[in-house]
């Protein structure tokens, strides 16, 4: 069997100790020389307490300094543990080392007094700010189970936090916001409301435990805003146009009705009769491919998506365009999965654009300067941050109203329907990807960015 262990001494008792061993010699010699030395014995055993004495004084007295320091520091610590940042040690003189440590515990403790209140102050801000927004927030624990709920979130689930603090996102009906996609939209009732609600998860640590954050938008009210204001802007440009087909047609329609009424007709009538119906033709023409395009913009189906040779499409909208040389700058080999039909017809749409946009600055240098003036057009395609983005670049005078191009039936030319760059958008974000238009910086011209998910 091991021999039992000697229980050690403690520090205090070791530095009493050591006090003693320390003058055990000088007290040994002295009450030898006291006692044989030619001494009384009333002189001897007076002699003989006082040494003993101050030998037992002077250790207690030792390991009092020893000891009470050592105590302050470790209450000192035991306090920051427990949090209290007030308690200060006294007698902290920066030229001797233990006042030095004693003043290092203090700057730590004013320090740490501080943070915490930094802390307190941030952490009353945001409960105000969660307690205020009309979104609802709850913090699910790995187990699933709610330890955070924002006013608002209360109110989604009709409860108080001291009755669903605790409980699991399945007994909350929850359980199907913490699975599938981080971020999508939801149409469902909750107690507390019925509509439709932007969802988005995200993850955190606390404590090294991974938590969840699920954050619950009801979007009725906004969607409903823009839906108003996307039937105004509608009917705006479609009573815009149909004013525009309908005034001119019930004028020459009266002007006609009123000839044909006369008793006595000019000798031309019949010229005027002919030109009127050819122009109330012409507007009606007009008013049908209007309608059409706005047909086309609004079925457009959605993307039929296949692994598709990048470089041989681009090279082939670029042959179909005979009114200017399309200059292709070759890129990596791609295959991207789109649906071939809608992305070719959007790179037809921007390049067309871009060949008369270049072909009117064309036209305007050589009505200024018998000399050629070089204009083109410029396709590429290059891969970036894990997308294909295929620029259409020209040398035209460049685009004056960019924020109103993506307007349907806005456009600056004559003879535009305003719905390509519309609907070459919208082919775009069916694919997960975006079109955006700007001018050239140092030269005119405008870059056309079509940029698809790979």
């Amino acid at each position: 069997m091991p021999s039992p262990r000697k229980p050690r001494l403690a520090h205090e008792q070791r530095i009493f100790f050591y006090a003693l061993a320390a003058g055990l010699p000088a007290i040994v010699i002295a009450s030898v020389l006291l006692y044989t030395g030619d001494f009384t014995p009333k002189t001897q055993l007076p002699l003989v307490l006082l040494m003993f004495g101050f030998w037992f004084g002077y250790a207690l007295a030792l390991r009092e300094h020893v000891v009470r320091p050592l105590q302050t520091m470790a209450n000192l610590l035991t306090a920051l543990r427990e949090g209290d940042f007030s308690t200060r040690a006294r007698g902290a003189k920066r030229d001797e080392p233990l006042g030095d440590l004693l003043a290092e515990i203090n700057i730590l403790s004013s320090t740490l007094q501080e943070q915490r209140l930094g802390a307190l102050e941030a952490s009353a801000l945001l409960r105000t700010v969660m307690e205020e927004i009309d979104v609802a927030i709850f913090a699910f624990d790995s187990h699933s189970s709610l330890r955070l709920v924002n006013r608002a979130g209360q109110e989604l689930l009709a409860q108080s936090a001291d009755r669903i603090l605790g409980r699991s996102a399945a007994e909350l009906d929850l359980a199907d916001c913490l699975a599938d996609e981080d971020v999508r939209l939801l149409t469902r009732t909750f107690p507390g409301g019925t509509g439709r609600w932007g969802m988005r998860r995200t993850s955190f640590r606390e404590r090294g435990l991974p938590h969840s954050l699920l954050v619950i938008a009801d979007l009725s009210q906004p969607l409903r805003e823009e839906e108003l204001k996307a039937w105004q802007r509608l009917v705006r440009v479609i009573g815009h146009e149909l004013n525009n087909s309908l005034a001119p047609i019930k004028s020459i329609a009266g002007s006609l009705n009123a000839i044909m009424h006369k008793t006595q007709r000019t000798l031309d009538w019949e010229d005027d009769l002919r030109g009127g119906l050819e122009i109330i033709e012409t507007r009606a023409e007009g008013l049908n491919q209007f309608m059409q395009s706005y047909a086309r913009l609004a079925k457009l189906p959605a993307p039929n998506k296949q692994s598709v040779e990048l470089a041989p499409l681009l090279r082939r909208v670029a042959s179909l365009e005979a009114r200017l040389p399309v200059q292709i700058v070759e890129g990596p080999a791609l295959a991207p999965r789109l649906d071939a039909a809608q992305i070719e017809q959007a790179v037809i749409n921007l390049v067309k654009n871009a060949v008369e946009a270049s072909l009117e600055t064309h036209s305007a240098g050589q009505s200024q300067s018998p000399l050629p003036v070089c204009t083109g057009v410029r396709l590429r395609w290059s891969m970036i941050a894990g997308a294909v983005e295929i620029q259409i670049e020209d040398d035209g005078p460049g685009v004056e109203n960019l924020q109103n191009l993506f307007v349907p039936f806005f456009t600056t030319k004559p003879s535009g329907s305003g719905i390509g760059l519309v609907l070459c958008r919208q082919i775009a974000e069916n694919h997960g990807g975006t079109l955006t238009l700007h001018n050239r910086e140092a030269t005119p011209g405008t870059i056309a960015k079509l940029r698809l998910p790979l």
